[in-house]
């Protein structure tokens, strides 16, 4: 139960230490609102911070200039499959005609009733491998429908053939037939399939039908070539066609160009999340009469170093194999709002018109003497790069002054509240003291009353 100050006793507030402590808590009430401001001050630069960070991300994704470069390919995706390695190939035209795919050996054997139940018989398969090694698979009576034989088969990856059992959808009274395939395809990869050894089975488990492996072939500009597989690697330089059918006599092209669109796109994405910047300093920046600037970064310092180096990366001159350039032939510029703009015409125009100029501005060269140019991207990524450097990068530095003064400001919050605890247990003590005393010599003052026979309060004559 807590001790009840200021009764009949003392004369004083009943609540006068909760008084004395209230007048106490002021300046740690202070010291609260500071720390608010600092840490609104602080959640603004990890905001600026995750801008930034986005910007250095996207110039890690595209700032040299096999990462800018995109291709684009156009062909007869019904025929072809084409995919481009942007490192390698090159832009380039050529005519294609598919004569006829790769194929695997294969064999299909007698149809069954059933393809669980029907039993097959017990014996052995024996078939001969494209390099005359002879395989033989062993088939007991646990196994012995066309399932069993086929799990046997694919369970064995050493075999080198896959097994299936299928229907083969004739609606006869047998339809269910297994179905054996080499892994590879091509004239290379010819197996045989001549042996079925079964006995006791419900009807004769043989091979009924044969494919043999055969090379695909292909026309490259005229000319014809085979090869083993339906994909192809590096028959063009830098770029993989997948064969999906065989149409003899059907030539078509395979063109493959810059694909300027995509690298426009990739621009217009960094404009953007330069503009986050920008647009982030500007709203920190307009400051009027109502503005609590105690709680922005308005008019700091940190916020006119980001922007001015920006600015002198948008500005700098690029080093080309044509002499130097800026970025600003490439559509950027600044508008009257203080943030970005890209003129997707300009860009388009430049860029259709000499590919190369345009990815050196953006991304440098490899100068004669040795060692590379910085192109615009460079230029901005070391700009991102200094702003987030630790521990000396202008936002980080930023950041790391701010948390310290909040980790400060907790530290005297603490030492503070910890005397005044101190000091709020010495003041219950002293009242409790005092209550005790008063009531000690008022009960005294009242037993020399009542041995005098009366007469007034001597508490109240000792006054």
């Amino acid at each position: 139960m807590g001790i009840a100050f200021g009764s009949i006793s003392t004369g004083l507030p009943k609540d006068i230490v909760k008084q004395l402590m209230s007048a106490e808590q002021v300046p740690i009430q202070n010291m609260e609102k500071q720390k608010s401001k600092i840490s609104d001050k602080k959640g603004l630069v990890d905001q600026l911070l995750k801008l930034v960070e986005d910007v250095r991300g996207n110039l890690a994704t595209n700032a040299n200039a096999r990462a800018l470069r995109e291709l684009k390919v156009e062909t007869n995706n019904d025929i072809i499959g084409v995919t481009t390695d942007k490192t390698r190939a090159v832009p380039g035209s050529y005519q294609l005609e598919v004569t006829s795919l790769a194929q695997k050996a294969s064999a299909m054997s007698t149809g069954f009733e059933d393809k669980d139940k029907s039993y097959v018989g017990v014996g052995f398969i024996q078939y001969t491998m494209p390099n005359g090694e002879t395989k033989d698979i062993y088939v007991d009576s646990e196994n012995a429908s066309l399932s069993g034989v086929a799990k046997l088969i694919n369970k064995d990856s050493s075999l080198g053939v896959s097994a299936n059992v299928v229907n083969d959808g004739s609606g006869s009274d047998a339809p269910w037939r297994l179905v054996l395939s080499l892994n590879k395809t091509g004239d290379d990869n010819a197996a045989n399939f001549p042996y079925f050894y079964f006995v006791d089975g419900d009807d004769d488990f043989q091979l009924e039908f044969h494919r043999e492996a055969h090379d695909a072939k292909i026309k490259l500009d005229g000319f014809e070539l085979e090869t083993p597989e339906n994909k192809l690697k590096d028959m063009i330089p830098g770029v993989s066609i997948d064969l999906k059918k065989a149409k003899p006599g059907e030539e078509f092209a395979v063109n493959i160009s810059e694909d300027t669109a995509a690298v426009g796109t990739k621009v217009s994405d960094l404009v953007t999340k330069l503009n986050g910047i920008l647009k982030f300093i500007k709203e920190q920046n307009s400051i009027d009469d109502k503005t609590d600037t105690s709680r922005t970064l308005g008019g700091d310092i940190m916020l006119q170093s980001l922007e001015g180096r920006i600015h002198a990366a948008v500005f700098k001159d690029v080093q080309t194999d044509t002499g130097f350039h800026r970025v600003g032939e490439l559509g950027l510029s600044f508008s009257r709002d203080g943030v970005l703009e890209f003129d997707q015409k300009k860009f388009d125009a430049l860029i259709s018109k000499d590919y190369t100029l345009a990815s050196q501005i953006l991304t440098g060269t490899f100068i004669p003497d040795g060692g590379k140019s910085d192109g615009f991207m460079d230029n901005l990524n070391s700009t991102m790069n200094s702003a987030l450097r630790m521990p000396d990068g202008i936002i980080q530095n930023r950041k790391k002054s701010l948390q310290s003064n909040i980790e400060q400001i907790d530290r005297r919050i603490s030492q503070k509240q910890k005397y005044l605890e101190e000091k709020e247990k010495n003041l219950k003590d002293k009242f409790s003291r005092l209550e005790g005393t008063i009531s000690r010599i008022k009960s005294q003052g009242a037993g020399i009353a009542g041995m005098s026979g009366g007469g007034g309060s001597p508490v109240q004559e000792l006054g």
